[in-house]
């Protein structure tokens, strides 16, 4: 942020956030400005991303040209749409350094998926990079009332993934204190869970389900920790998941969003009212689109979210279609902040599976599962082809005391599962409970389908 529109943004900044009188940080001042000034500086860093992008990468001159459009032509930013889209397959084909916009001496750190489907994505930072991931993850866990006296356990995974770095870096400049504990070992993370005084915690959703699961066998009661927050991402999960997080624990759990091929961790996030994810859009544009035509839907409908970057440096994305699918929330911010709001990702485009010509999303099954109690937040889709059709089988676990009790209990909680799952995908499904700790758990991002039908 520069030094003109940081003395902006301070003029407009609150005193305390206006739900809970909690002090609001300096850092989050761009959270606040009015909109217009908001889209003077986006307009400005598009029209340099733009020709950034045209001058020093082919990839993006070609798509221009092709397009019959140069940089220039960007005068407003109704005028994004006439530029091209980017997908993942781009980073792949352009594997590995194809998509830089700044030579490598200027390049500080590279990231990578872990590519087990084919070439991994590529992502680079510069120096200035670095700067605004770490100010977008301050502006992360500031929202959501954490400090600098706030003792931050890290336990998304460290490595190529950028989850780890993304947000130890954004809690360092917070001034909070970060323990670095990666993910895996899961002993270990409780024993400093409870003897570290940790009071805020960064994993995956999933993970944290069993980190509960396991403190519970290791005799520590997560209600008598001083941990009061969780900021969860890198997976879709559902609101009653956040429930059963809050109801076991007593913490708060937030959801924030990003992928690495932005920016990493740190695009969006939830504060204090839980009511929505803010983009930070001084540094990510955002569109919601159609996602079988890729033309804009209409004000508050749900479709695919397409980002571009306003300030990436070393590789600058345009209209990137993340996959992830959502929808503006247009009610006015609780907390008076003036940035979009989107609804929590519900699940991903590509996430989808169909079973005799139904489209079946794993995180609707998991809303169906949730629902009913008696059921664990620990579920796994098995597709197999029998006969020649397609079957779904739904295996969830559920709670010791409930599968010690009579046969026929057993059986119409299956059956009331059954209902509820085909009255949210609107077919049937047979559903097997299973005792607790049978489903594999996940150090990262839970394996939710399994799908064997090329092996039947």
């Amino acid at each position: 942020m520069g030094i003109t529109e940081l003395a902006v943004a301070m003029n407009h900044l609150p005193h305390s956030d206006p739900d809970t009188s909690r002090a609001i940080h300096p850092a989050c001042a761009m959270d606040f400005v009015p909109r217009e000034v908001l889209r003077a500086v986006q307009l400005e860093r598009l029209k340099k991303t733009v020709r950034r992008a045209y001058t020093n990468v082919p990839f993006y001159r070609r798509k221009f040209d092709e397009l019959g459009i140069v940089p220039e032509d960007i005068g407003s930013l109704e005028d994004v749409v006439r530029l091209p889209m980017t997908v993942k397959n781009d980073l792949r084909d352009n594997y590995p350094f194809g998509l830089f916009a700044r030579p490598m001496e200027d390049i500080v750190r590279l990231h990578a998926s872990s590519g087990t489907t084919g070439k991994p994505i590529v992502v680079a930072y510069t120096k200035s990079d670095l700067e605004t991931w770490s100010e977008v993850m301050l502006r992360t866990f500031a929202a959501v009332g954490l400090g600098e006296n706030d003792i931050i356990q890290n336990s998304y995974g460290y490595g190529l993934f950028t989850g780890g770095l993304g947000a130890h870096y954004g809690a360092e400049r917070l001034g909070a204190t970060v323990i670095p504990t990666s993910g895996g070992n899961t002993d270990r993370q409780i024993m400093i869970l409870r003897d570290f005084g940790v009071t805020a915690i960064c994993c995956t959703p999933s993970y944290f389900l069993h980190l509960i699961e396991r403190a519970a066998e290791l005799g520590v009661e997560m209600r008598r920790l001083p941990l009061r927050a969780g900021i969860f991402g890198a997976e879709p999960w559902s609101e009653n998941m956040r429930r059963r997080i809050e109801d076991e624990t007593g913490i708060k759990a937030y959801d924030i969003y990003g992928l690495s091929e932005i920016i990493g961790p740190g695009v969006a996030s939830e504060d204090l009212t839980q009511d929505g994810l803010y983009i930070f859009e001084d540094h990510f544009y955002p569109e919601i689109v159609d996602p079988q035509t890729g033309d804009p839907v209409p004000e508050g409908e749900t479709g695919e979210l397409v980002l571009t970057t306003l300030s990436k440096q070393a590789m600058p994305m345009i209209r990137y279609r993340t996959r992830d699918i959502t929808r503006f929330l247009t009610e006015p911010s609780p907390s008076g902040r003036t940035l979009r709001r989107i609804a929590r990702i519900s699940h991903r485009s590509d996430d989808m599976f169909i079973i005799r010509g139904v489209n079946v999303f794993p995180s609707q099954v998991e809303t169906a599962l949730l629902a009913v109690e008696g059921t664990l937040p620990h579920y796994q889709i098995v597709l197999r082809r029998a006969r020649g059709l397609d079957e779904m089988e739904v295996r969830v676990e559920v709670t010791s005391g409930v599968f010690s009790d009579k046969v026929r209990e057993l059986e119409e909680l299956r059956r009331k599962l059954m209902r509820a799952v085909e009255g949210v995908i609107g077919m049937r499904a047979e559903v097997v409970l299973v005792e607790p700790h049978t489903i594999a758990r996940s150090e990262g991002k839970a394996r939710r389908v399994l799908d064997l039908r090329s092996e039947t």
